[in-house]
């Protein structure tokens, strides 16, 4: 489901279109509320009308919403605007995993041990943050 740059879904308005896979299209897009830009995730529109696919997006949300890792993305809310629904979420920058696959093999060992860490203990680099990330992920027996 393409939204345009410029619409408003209730108090968020699109500014870009930053991803798009099989699962999801995401945008940046602004909170006129608090002030702050966002990540906003939509379905795909081969899945946006088909019932098992809307069914299991709350359940994303409120998977999402109990993971609490500092490499992994938090979910400020799932709403819904003009029978689009729609997470909201955390907007991280940086490179994204597709783009760093591309870069070559990726050893979560090896970004672990070689990114170095912030002063608030997060991995400095994006592939780092990523394998952690992913570790947390799948340590806490989430399946996709």
């Amino acid at each position: 489901m393409t939204i345009a740059t410029g619409t408003r879904l209730g108090s968020y308005e699109v500014l870009a279109q930053i991803g798009a896979g099989g699962m999801g299209e995401v945008y940046r897009a602004h909170d006129t509320k608090l002030g702050r830009d966002v990540a906003i995730k939509v379905l795909p529109e081969a899945f946006a009308h088909d019932a098992d696919r809307l069914s299991r997006f709350p359940r994303e949300a409120k998977m999402l919403a109990s993971l609490n890792h500092p490499n992994i993305a938090t979910i400020h809310g799932l709403e819904q605007s003009g029978g689009t629904s729609y997470l909201v979420m955390e907007l991280v920058s940086g490179e994204t995993l597709a783009e760093r696959v591309k870069a070559g093999p990726l050893s979560c060992a090896r970004e672990k041990h070689h990114s170095p860490r912030s002063e608030t203990g997060k991995r400095e680099g994006d592939a780092g943050r990523q394998s952690e990330g992913l570790g947390f992920w799948f340590g806490e027996g989430v399946r996709g």
